[in-house]
């Protein structure tokens, strides 16, 4: 019996779409952000050493995670455009949802066997979890206009951030009572393996099997996608072709061009430091005991997520009162104090007082960032080209900005420089961005 298809802006398919931010988010906060650094960096203390000789020299553990980082988002800025364009000349975009989701899913899977002896393997798994995560994230974005009417998708968008939150949430909570208190997991030390890595090793299999699981019901219900009408010729380099006529069109629209070179420097650093803060909390605070350093780096983590959707209403209300642009300088100018107030940090107390300002600003910049650009197109033209345009900006500017921060971090021996470094950004940010509205 051949499976019947939701209508577009149907109650079903609106949710199986935004279902798959449950699905997916919880690798973006346990892999990206809370359990996998704190892991990596026991390893490194369990060996007792800072440096592992790797691709023929030395590096710093800091450095290298922050030059992988950076290496994966290369290949993501890559890959999402040809994917776009054979998608969407193929009509069948919900094969490609799938390869991405089980690319990543098993990656997180293949983080179990993370060790300094499988340096190069764990790194494999560590840069295809982020490639199978961002690629398939930015392939779902892409069904919006698919399954929603114009007027229901900032509703369903918000609701699967929402959905996302949630289960993200619930999985760490469950995976840090396992860290914290492995026995009653019936998690024991076992072949020199103290039980608290085991109880990370298995978080990593949870996200993995959660991903895939709960990734089903969208894959049920989603359309496979629709053919591009008219002629399909160089369906593999359509996706660049469709960026280079974004980048021609931007030399007529002087202020989204202003915007967008604005939005590029400073999107650098804010993307730098959610990729990376909890190694840096994680390697110059004094947490004192291992297990105080493990409680105390999700518990800032949670209160960043917490915090930031008060933060996002709160940029929300400014920029009605104030305007975006406006708003966003402001918050631009918060972030710089932000940074050099990340140089001196020290105690756990001064790493929550920091995860509580960065919350505040986090969830604010990010929404308004993509609602001021969506104000600033032009009124008739292809809007997804134009997202898909302001998608690459990002992901090169995330591969420039951890780039650069695993550089200064290696040079200087610090990662605290690169707290400083960041901060230049968000200064120049600032400065492009009060040009913004200013007339020829």
């Amino acid at each position: 019996m051949a499976q019947v298809l939701a209508m577009k802006g149907s109650k079903k398919l609106l949710n199986a779409w935004a279902f798959y931010d449950w699905a997916n988010s919880v690798y973006s906060l346990v892999i990206s952000s809370a359990i996998f650094p704190i892991f990596y960096g026991a390893l490194f203390r369990v060996a007792e050493i800072e440096k592992v000789t790797i691709f023929g020299g030395e590096i710093a553990r800091a450095p290298l995670i922050s030059y992988v980082t950076s290496l994966a988002f290369v290949f993501i800025a890559i890959v999402t455009p040809l994917v776009s364009g054979i998608a969407d000349y193929l009509g069948n975009k919900k094969i490609f949802l799938k390869f991405f989701c089980y690319l990543g899913a098993l990656s997180c899977i293949g983080l179990y066997w993370f060790s300094l002896e499988n340096i190069y393997f764990g790194l494999i798994c560590y840069f295809f979890g982020l490639v199978g995560f961002w690629v398939s994230f930015a392939i779902n974005n892409s069904y919006l206009p698919d399954i929603a009417y114009p007027e229901q998708q900032d509703k369903v968008s918000a609701k699967g951030f929402s959905l996302g939150y949630i289960g993200s949430v619930i999985l760490l909570v469950f995976n840090l009572a396992m860290v914290m208190q492995p026995a009653v997991f019936g998690i024991t030390d076992s072949g020199g393996e103290v039980a608290e890595i085991k109880a990370m090793k298995y978080s990593f299999i949870s996200v993995g099997i959660w991903w895939i699981l709960f990734s089903q019901y969208t894959f049920f219900h989603l359309p496979k996608g629709y053919k591009r009408e008219g002629q399909r010729t160089n369906i593999v380099l359509n996706g660049f072709r469709e960026l280079k006529q974004v980048w021609r069109q931007l030399g007529t629209e002087t202020r989204l061009k202003r915007y967008l070179g604005a939005f590029f420097v400073y999107s650098m650093a804010v993307q730098t430091i959610m990729l990376i803060a909890t190694y840096f909390g994680e390697e110059e605070i004094n947490w004192g005991s291992d297990g105080e350093r493990t409680t105390g780096l999700i518990v800032s983590i949670l209160v960043i997520q917490i915090v930031a959707i008060l933060g996002a209403t709160v940029t929300a209300l400014a920029s009605k009162a104030y305007g975006n642009i406006k708003t966003l300088v402001v918050i631009n100018i918060f972030w710089i104090l932000l940074c050099v107030y990340a140089y001196f940090l020290q105690t756990p107390m001064d790493f929550y007082i920091a995860a509580g300002l960065v919350g505040i600003v986090m969830g604010g910049i990010q929404a308004l960032s993509r609602s001021t650009y969506s104000k600033f197109l032009p009124e008739t033209t292809d809007t997804t080209s134009f997202f898909s345009f302001y998608d690459v900006a990002e992901k090169i500017g995330i591969v420039i900005g951890t780039f650069l921060y695993g550089a200064v971090a290696q040079l200087t021996g610090s990662m605290r420089n690169s707290t400083i470094f960041l901060g230049l950004f968000f200064l120049i940010g600032a400065f492009l961005l009060t040009r913004v509205n200013k007339k020829k």
